[in-house]
């Protein structure tokens, strides 16, 4: 077994950690660590785990942490993540972290898109960052793994098999995104109120979002020969959990949609969590996230457009709590320590939800 610690766990997706690593047969939950909440049973705080009765959310120290996990998943505001995982570092336990703290390489963009949040720069640099299907030959021997937004997991997704797998050069990509409350969590603001949200679409980010940031570093890191500028708009819709991101990639392509959609096929054949949909397959179009949602999938499609001068018009659906958060971080534990990596996270979505 191994054991496993969430500092965090008062959280969204704190919760939806404690969720999965309950029903994974190679994981003990070893510790549950928070602030506010500090005391309260699990139950108090995440009503529908009540098959933890006993369990409580613990202060952290990081000796005590180091001492009783062998990986350690960080649910915690980036400026958290980066205070813990200097005092976690290097003293034997794996550190996986959900926020944003580790994701961007260069300290210029970091401080652009998470000013305040201080991190020690080499420690940033020890970091493997990425979507794990991306990444899996690394993953088995990193001890600090940086995990993608749910934006970003969704683009990655989206556009791997254009930039890794047909090389398209010299690509400019316009990405719409549209999430539920949860990606925002539990801060309370007066924007995410029932009220103001219900029925609403806001565009909380219309002219950039530091999940795209992720994307270009990534990309220019994995793939300099493959240019890709990127931009972004992202808006809040009524849904509580669940994200699509529609990312239009422009230029002339000498290609169909069967063309594009063998080229994905193959692309995602040797991976259980990326699904690729055919526009048309079912009652409702496809991808779309109330088909994914409780899962760990995230569903990609790809279309050519003649008619719009050639573009290309690639979408990924997920639910932003599990495959963009809980379920991929479990999935890297998965890699970390050697087991199947669709154990634990084999549950099919809720539908309709």
């Amino acid at each position: 077994m191994t054991r496993v610690g969430v500092i965090g766990a008062s959280g969204l997706a704190g919760g939806e950690l404690v969720r999965i690593i309950d029903q994974h047969p190679c994981l003990d939950l070893a510790f549950l660590g928070g602030s506010r909440n500090v005391g309260k049973p699990l139950v108090a705080v995440h009503p529908g785990l009540r098959t933890l009765p006993n369990t409580t959310i613990e202060a952290v120290s990081a000796a005590d942490v180091r001492r009783r996990c062998d990986v350690v998943l960080l649910a915690t505001p980036a400026g958290v993540s980066a205070e813990l995982a200097s005092a976690l570092s290097g003293r034997g336990a794996t550190v996986i972290d959900l926020s944003g703290a580790f994701r961007l390489r260069s300290e210029a963009v970091h401080d652009r898109w998470y000013p305040g949040v201080g991190r020690d720069p080499k420690l940033a640099a020890r970091f493997t960052y990425g979507v794990p299907e991306l990444i899996s030959d690394e993953l088995a021997s990193a001890d600090l793994i940086s995990l993608p937004g749910c934006y970003a997991t969704a683009i990655t997704l989206a556009l791997a098999p254009l930039v890794f797998g047909l090389k398209l050069a010299q690509s400019t990509v316009l990405v719409d995104g549209k999430s539920g409350s949860s990606g925002g969590g539990l801060p309370l603001r007066r924007a995410g109120l029932h009220p103001y949200r219900n029925g609403a679409i806001t565009p909380y980010a219309p002219v950039g979002h530091r999940h795209a940031a992720e994307v270009q570093g990534f990309f220019a890191e994995r793939a300099p020969d493959v240019l890709v500028s990127l931009m972004m708009s992202a808006y809040g819709v009524a849904h509580v959990r669940g994200l699509l991101a529609s990312c239009y990639v422009f230029g002339n392509w000498p290609m169909d949609s069967r063309t594009l959609s063998r080229a994905y096929l193959r692309y995602y054949k040797p991976h259980h969590f990326v699904r690729v949909r055919d526009h048309r397959e079912t009652m409702i179009p496809m991808p779309d996230p109330q088909a994914v949602l409780g899962s760990n999938f995230c569903d990609v499609t790809a279309m050519h457009d003649a008619e719009g001068g050639g573009r290309i018009v690639a979408l990924a659906a997920l639910d932003n709590l599990v495959k963009g958060a809980a379920g991929q971080a479990v999935q890297a534990v998965n890699h970390r320590f050697g087991y199947v990596p669709e154990l634990g996270l084999t549950m099919q979505p809720v539908v309709p939800a």
